[in-house]
């Protein structure tokens, strides 16, 4: 399992296929890649300021990843979650996960994903035309990690 968090862009065929080489028996590899919205609640976005809680963060994401692991035969998983100031379209997250199957896969990913955005530690600024925000957390993404109860 790794987790990091970083100024840096990824490239994601590179860290698919370092991913995919180490485990030869898997069936299935399923990733997730998000990015910044040019458009949010009607307003354009200039750019996405993200902070995180050092340490905390990296811990946090590692028993996300932790608890996948125990629901699915899940081989391995990768988050790699980006910080700082980045315009509309550059990549903020991805999470690959390889497994024997496809199921355990998609299911452990999307998993992730769900909790990440609810458990996780990290804080939203976005800047539109009308200035600067901070994002509060939405409805959906509590009721998307609700359903894993």
């Amino acid at each position: 399992m790794m987790v990091r968090v970083q100024q840096e862009d990824f490239d994601v065929g590179v860290e698919t296929t370092r991913l995919r080489l180490q485990y030869p028996q898997a069936g299935a590899v399923v990733s997730f890649t998000g990015q910044v919205r040019d458009l949010n609640d009607g307003q354009s976005i200039a750019s996405l300021t993200l902070e995180h809680y050092p340490g905390m963060t990296e811990k946090s994401l590692a028993a996300i990843v932790e608890q996948a692991k125990q629901r699915w035969h899940i081989f391995d998983a990768l988050v790699i979650h980006r910080i700082g100031t980045l315009p509309p379209q550059a990549q903020i997250v991805l999470v690959i996960v390889v497994s024997a199957h496809r199921g355990d896969a998609f299911a452990a990913c999307e998993f992730i994903m769900d909790y990440l955005k609810t458990e996780a530690p990290f804080w939203k600024k976005e800047v539109t035309p009308e200035g600067a925000k901070w994002l509060d957390e939405r409805a959906s993404d509590h009721a998307a990690r609700e359903r894993w109860q």
